[in-house]
């Protein structure tokens, strides 16, 4: 083996040795506090998004319906516990018990047509 393969580049590890030195110098005097605060610090910038996401996610999963509207029966997808407009018929629908149910007024009885064939013979 030559000599090159393990020479030292001392520029490449300078700034690592006065960081370490920085931090072993801290910590002789007493403020080895001030070195563990800014390390939690770092560790909750990295940390906090991850753990954002993580809860956004599960959020999301628990309140995001998917169903169809009553009146159209077109499928799209609401939130939980809101008011939202039908995207194809445009009815006003109440997002309630994960379904859309619509929004009437009070006193109002919900019926359904039927079509019944007639038997005229003509």
């Amino acid at each position: 083996m030559s000599p090159k393969t393990f020479r030292f580049d001392l520029a490449k590890i300078r700034p690592w040795l006065t960081t370490i030195a920085i931090i072993w110098i801290l910590g002789i005097v007493g403020l080895g506090w001030l070195v563990k605060s800014v390390l939690i610090l770092i560790g909750l910038i990295f940390l906090l998004p991850v753990l954002a996401f993580l809860g956004f996610s599960w959020w999301l999963r628990r309140n995001l319906i998917q169903d169809k509207c009553p009146v159209c029966h077109y499928e799209f997808a609401g939130l939980n516990q809101t008011q939202l407009q039908c995207p194809n018929c445009g009815e006003r629908l109440l997002v309630e018990h994960r379904h859309f149910n619509r929004v009437t007024p009070p006193g109002t009885i919900e019926v359904q047509a039927v079509e019944v064939p007639s038997n005229s013979e003509d």
